[in-house]
């Protein structure tokens, strides 16, 4: 009988130890999530004056602008899928998804890409 109640408080001590290791798991991601993330890579476009333009590991939030000429080709070199915008703050309905590692992005005839966002 003995052995079994062991086996009962090795078990619960078991199951108390994963809880509190998965708490504190959580709590450490919860609190990196927070900081000043990045997607990993460069992201180069060239503007409709055929200038070639490279951010590398811009932040994974918000909005990101593009030259005032806009971009005619886009190649996404970072670890995180984005999505192009024709207008300067990420709005409106006429966008592209362009998942991590695609090159060669090219704008329609209507008109360049002027701003993007990471999905995440």
């Amino acid at each position: 009988m003995s052995v079994t109640v062991t086996a009962t408080v090795s078990s619960r001590r078991r199951r108390t130890g994963l809880a509190a290791g998965t708490a504190l798991l959580t709590l450490a991601l919860a609190g990196c999530s927070g900081l000043g993330r990045t997607a990993v890579g460069p992201v180069t476009y060239t503007t409709e004056r055929d200038q070639a333009v490279s951010t590398d590991s811009p932040s994974v939030k918000g909005c990101h602008r593009m030259e005032a000429a806009g971009a005619n080709e886009v190649v996404n070199g970072t670890l995180i899928d984005m999505v192009l915008y024709r207008t300067p703050d990420c709005t409106g309905g006429d966008t592209i998804y362009v998942p991590t590692t695609v090159t060669d992005v090219k704008a329609p005839p209507s008109g360049p890409w002027r701003s993007y966002r990471f999905v995440h």
